[in-house]
């Protein structure tokens, strides 16, 4: 009888681990989404950047 409740008791913690491993996959994932999103901005705000740096040098060396 013991080593029932011992095996229950064990699935039951198995039981919740696997939950919490899956509650840390949906954290994990939505974590990497922001950051996906923030890599896309950051992207865009560097071409802007470069473009502006461009038409500095051109303005100087036109000058």
């Amino acid at each position: 009888m013991r080593n029932v409740s011992q095996a229950a008791a064990g699935t039951g913690e198995v039981t919740t681990n696997i939950a919490g491993v899956a509650r840390a996959a949906d954290e994990t994932g939505a974590a990497a989404s922001q950051v996906l999103g923030a890599a896309g901005e950051l992207s865009r705000q560097s071409e802007h950047l470069s473009a502006e740096v461009a038409r500095f040098l051109d303005t100087v060396r036109a000058a």
